[in-house]
């Protein structure tokens, strides 16, 4: 084994981690990409916000959509805070590594780890909730252009072709912010399979790979995609009857 990792990190291991970040990577490649014009519930939300924003810009007092926003941005500040705040407990840990190594190793069903090993692994959690607190201050400004946007709208009455092109970039930059904050909340699930990893490589492989499986059946096969694509074919039926 190359002396860049400690000696008892094995193949499966590494296997294990490749994995991670192969099944992390492809959902999101998935999900935010391949998907486009597809059926899922993040599809049909592109389509919802659409009409939302044709509905604005139909209306003088927009107070309620600024509120709807605001909403949404008071749960990036949220998330975000408490990232710092697991990031925090994180960092401060390796303050206290030893006795967090010996309270790991100390449980029956946990593969004996070295010390460097468990530090590599608490690197991994702090890279993850890294990458999540990232994504989700991203949103939080893109949801503050978004309320620019909202803000700089003209007043109506507009062209239906006007209005339809300027709702639909609205709708694009609000999705592009939702898009950073679902990358962060992912962030949180991801974090949940790489704590298998204090266990063994096996349980984080099937930990991933159970993430992704959960994530799969809400955009696809939940509920509530089935009753979001019912309203979203109903507006885009009534948009297509209207002309």
């Amino acid at each position: 084994m190359p002396s860049l990792f400690p000696s008892d990190v094995t193949t499966l291991d590494l296997v294990a981690f490749a994995w991670f970040l192969g099944t992390w990577s492809l959902f999101n490649l998935w999900q935010d990409v391949l998907l486009r014009g597809r059926s899922s519930l993040n599809q049909h939300m592109k389509v919802l916000r659409r009409h939302w924003m044709t509905r604005m810009l139909e209306r003088e007092n927009r107070i309620m959509d600024s509120t709807l926003v605001g909403h949404t941005m008071q749960s990036c500040t949220f998330f975000a805070s408490t990232t710092m705040l697991v990031l925090a407990g994180l960092i401060g840990s390796f303050g206290a590594i030893e006795q967090a190594h010996g309270i790991v190793a100390d449980l029956s069903f946990t593969v004996p780890t070295s010390r460097q090993f468990f530090e590599m692994k608490m690197l991994v959690m702090v890279g993850i909730f890294t990458f999540g607190f990232f994504k989700f201050t991203w949103a939080l400004r893109q949801y503050n252009y978004c309320c620019a946007l909202i803000g700089a709208a003209p007043l109506p009455p507009l062209e239906c072709g006007e209005r339809e092109a300027m709702a639909g970039r609205l709708a694009s930059a609000l999705t592009l912010a939702v898009t950073a904050f679902n990358g962060g909340l992912r962030a949180y699930y991801f974090a949940l399979a790489a704590l298998a990893w204090f266990i063994n490589p096996w349980l984080f492989m099937g930990a991933s790979a159970a993430v992704v499986a959960v994530l799969l059946r809400r955009q696809v096969l939940s509920r509530t995609e089935v009753a979001i694509r019912e309203q979203t074919d109903a507006l885009e039926t009534r948009a297509a009857r209207n002309g």
